[in-house]
């Protein structure tokens, strides 16, 4: 898992945003730390960051503070990057898990309460911002956890974390959405590599059309478990599809070039979540046609195609409005970047007649 700066910039800013109780001198000198950590972690000087991070850290070992909770992520992002760079250093990923899990019930805490205060007036700049970055970290925080768990070659306890978060419902929706499609995608993996072979996948001519037709696999044993997987693959995805907030089923009413830039980024994290959970729907729903044609049940098989090209369509029409979502984004940092340059340049010229 690539690990950005920006989390560890969103997590700072939280902390300033958010208040302490800590005494004065801990949050002048949490916030130093986690600053100039910030600077190591982006220069990729780790072993520094890790240093500065984890005094922070030590000043609110319990995680009773925003800078506490904040030290505590930024330092597991940074084993966890350290982990990436060196995947023989095992003792760094379990270091990454240990302070990963441990912010996460004072996180989920907070999560609540910025929500509260979002939902109250989502018009607010500030309240969408605090709502935005702590839900954008737990999310990632969820997704780190299972991700360190396979890199570790664990994948028991990747997929028994997964379903635990996806149970919580003290989870947001995203986080739980994103649990499930993982655990959707391996059993459509699963089913996959029984259905798309060269033994049970034929190309026909039908209508003058080259098209797919599926027989079973010779094994019984494989076709049970391709029933299997689509099954257990159905349950998860299904579970994933109804956590689905109004604002994805609305997402075409929402204005892109209106909403301000905190709002993109927050939809554009929101959405990303529920056009993965609709494109593995899909996909295990044309897992089903297959089996039913396999079966020899054409009229099963025609209703999931129907169905099966139903969903592609809600999925193009997500991720089409992900990818404007992106490009606004994207059009807006182009026009920020080209108005300071343009700035600066005039500052230059002014400088430069004013020494003539």
């Amino acid at each position: 898992m690539r690990l950005s700066r920006f989390w560890i910039l969103a997590l700072i800013s939280a902390a300033v945003l958010l208040g302490t109780n800590c005494s004065y001198y801990n949050k002048v000198m949490a916030r130093k730390n986690l600053v100039d950590g910030s600077k190591a972690y982006k220069d990729r000087k780790f072993p520094e960051a890790e240093k500065l991070f984890r005094y922070a850290a030590s000043l609110d070992p319990n995680g009773e503070t925003v800078e506490g909770r904040t030290a505590q992520l930024s330092l597991a992002r940074t084993l966890h990057s350290m982990y990436i760079g060196n995947r023989q250093d095992k003792a760094k990923a379990e270091d990454a898990l240990k302070e990963y899990e441990k912010s996460l019930p004072q996180s989920q805490k907070d999560l609540k309460d910025v929500t509260a205060a979002y939902d109250k007036d989502r018009s607010s700049v500030d309240a969408q911002r605090k709502y935005f970055n702590t839900l954008s970290a737990l999310n990632s925080t969820t997704s780190a956890i299972a991700s360190l768990y396979e890199n570790l070659t664990q994948p028991d306890k990747a997929r028994e974390w997964q379903m635990k978060v996806a149970a919580d419902t003290e989870m947001p929706a995203t986080a739980r959405a994103r649990a499930l499609s993982s655990l959707a995608s391996k059993s459509n993996s699963c089913a996959n590599e029984i259905s798309d072979t060269e033994a049970t996948k034929k190309t026909i001519q039908k209508d003058g059309k080259d098209v797919f037709q599926f027989t079973k696999p010779a094994s019984a044993e494989d076709f049970a478990k391709l029933k299997q997987c689509v099954e257990e693959g159905t349950k998860f995805i299904d579970q994933a599809v109804a956590l689905e907030p109004e604002e994805v089923k609305n997402a075409a009413t929402f204005d892109i070039a209106k909403a301000s830039d905190t709002q993109l980024a927050l939809s554009s994290e929101i959405f990303k979540v529920f056009e993965s959970t609709r494109s593995y729907k899909a996909s295990l729903t044309i897992q089903a046609m297959r089996i039913a044609e396999m079966d020899g049940n054409n009229a099963e098989r025609d209703r999931l195609k129907t169905e099966g090209d139903a969903l592609k369509a809600k999925f193009t029409q997500l991720s089409d409005i992900v990818k404007k979502i992106q490009a606004e984004i994207d059009a807006r940092i182009a026009a920020k970047e080209e108005a300071e340059k343009t700035e600066a340049q005039k500052q230059a010229d002014a400088s430069k007649n004013a020494n003539k």
